[in-house]
């Protein structure tokens, strides 16, 4: 049987990590939206009606990462020493990817989850107008593989 380390005699609990040494800790984490070929279009061309998409979730995703504490009960508040966020095109979709740096006791990897979820869902929003169909529906949208690619400690 698997052993959770958030739940001691069936309750929810914090980890305490105060005997834990610092150390630094590298997140990074991966995540694809799939969109309309026009709107794929539209993003790289600078010409989606509510802005610069990829700048704003690149904002969004940071923001996102320095809030997970306040989003996912267990997490631990981290100082966040970086945070990288990238953007790639494929056939048909978007890869975010979000790196995530700290000096402390605990890992990062919740903040850069946390960080492409929310680059992911900024990117779904800016452009839901030209995703949706004639009955309001979004056929091609869907945002899959969100995934911890990479976790390191020194």
């Amino acid at each position: 049987m698997p052993e959770f380390s958030h739940i001691n005699n069936d309750r929810a609990y914090m980890v305490d990590v105060t005997q834990k040494d610092d150390v630094h800790r590298l997140a990074r984490a991966e995540g694809r939206i799939h969109l309309r070929p026009e709107t794929l279009e539209a993003i790289r061309a600078g010409e989606a009606i509510k802005g610069n998409v990829l700048a704003t979730a690149r904002i969004a995703a940071i923001q996102a990462v320095k809030q997970t504490s306040s989003l996912i009960p267990m997490c631990h508040p981290l100082p966040v020493g970086g945070v990288d966020v990238d953007f790639h095109d494929g056939d048909g979709f978007i890869t975010a990817e979000v790196a995530v740096r700290t000096y402390g006791r605990t890992g990062v990897e919740m903040e850069a989850l946390t960080g492409v979820s929310v680059a992911l869902l900024t990117i779904w929003d800016m452009v839901k107008s030209a995703e949706k169909d004639e009955d309001g529906q979004y056929p091609e949208t869907s945002i899959e593989g969100i995934r911890v690619t990479e976790k390191r400690k020194s």
